[in-house]
């Protein structure tokens, strides 16, 4: 942000915290008197007068680099309270103030922890602030780090990306005692559509699907492409039977999907074959196999039922 952006911002913050500066030097030299040069003492001069410089830097960095709000706010005001608070004391080692006059103690000792309140507050929003934005990051890192692992045509995740996932559900599943099941979907002749139509369009159809699939998913159900046609979805705290309903409903919602093609502007009417698995101990390439096995035995019994 450029000088200009914060006096437009934060013109009224500056605003009062130069008016009250003033107010206090005022009242310092209206009712008191100059200290001779010997009396100064440089020590507390440089050591009050460097504090009361570091809580302006303070004040501006944090003005520069933040966005008006709640939390800039609460640190800004915290920041100009102990500021004013040191220029106070400051003040007292040029001016002596006659010792009837007590103002002086409240104009010194009164913003000091006012300002420390504010600014506590301000840095506790801030670090909850903080730690959603890195929450937030740590998902974009992970999806950059990882984007090479997702399948180039459907939004899913790919083979190498669908072993990482079953390895770390399998993992959570043994440590949490509860169950985990896979479930592999596959197009019933989705060659033909290829040798038909032509590849582009069947890339159509698996990019439909793909999004059909995920519109009837759980949010904790992950589905990624494992080959060609075929799609497998992890259903963490899921028991067999309970896939096996899910299953059924993917089945019906292929059923009803009449995809256009794009050249002819006919419609495509699908079928698929589901098979469905619960994980025992074992690694992820042997439930995919047995994931495989299962699908491969149930395609020729619903074309016996077909």
């Amino acid at each position: 942000m450029s000088w200009l952006n914060i006096l437009k911002h934060h013109r009224w913050k500056l605003g009062l915290l130069l008016l009250a500066a003033n107010i206090d030097l005022w009242l310092t030299l209206a009712f008191g008197t100059a200290k001779s040069f010997s009396e100064w003492q440089w020590l507390d001069i440089v050591g009050e007068g460097g504090t009361a410089l570091f809580m302006l830097f303070w004040l501006v960095l944090v003005l520069k680099s933040r966005p008006t709000g709640r939390v800039t706010n609460f640190l800004s005001i915290g920041l100009s309270c102990m500021f004013l608070s040191w220029w106070m004391d400051v003040l007292d080692e040029f001016v002596r103030l006659p010792k009837h006059i007590h103002w002086d103690h409240w104009l010194e000792s009164g913003p000091m922890p006012i300002g420390m309140v504010l600014l506590t507050i301000g840095l506790f929003h801030w670090h909850r602030e903080q730690q959603a934005i890195n929450q937030q990051m740590e998902k974009r890192e992970r999806v950059f780090r990882e984007h090479r692992l997702f399948d180039k045509l459907t939004p899913p995740g790919g083979a190498d990306y669908l072993k990482r996932q079953i390895s770390d559900c399998l993992s959570q599943s043994l440590e949490q005692q509860q169950p985990l099941s896979l479930l592999a979907l596959d197009i019933d002749d989705f060659s033909a559509i290829n040798q038909h139509y032509g590849h582009a369009e069947g890339d159509a159809v698996l990019q439909a699907l793909s999004q059909l699939i995920l519109l009837n998913l759980r949010p904790h159900d992950l589905l990624c492409r494992l080959a060609g046609d075929r799609f497998v979805v992890i259903l963490p705290n899921t028991g067999e039977s309970q896939a096996r309903l899910l299953a059924l409903e993917l089945q019906q919602a292929v059923q009803g999907l009449a995809h256009k093609t794009r050249q002819q502007g006919e419609r495509l009417y699908l079928a698929a074959s589901t098979a469905v698995v619960m994980a025992v101990s074992e690694t992820p390439e042997a439930l995919l196999k047995r994931l495989n096995l299962t699908l491969a035995r149930a395609k020729p019994l619903r074309r016996q039922r077909a």
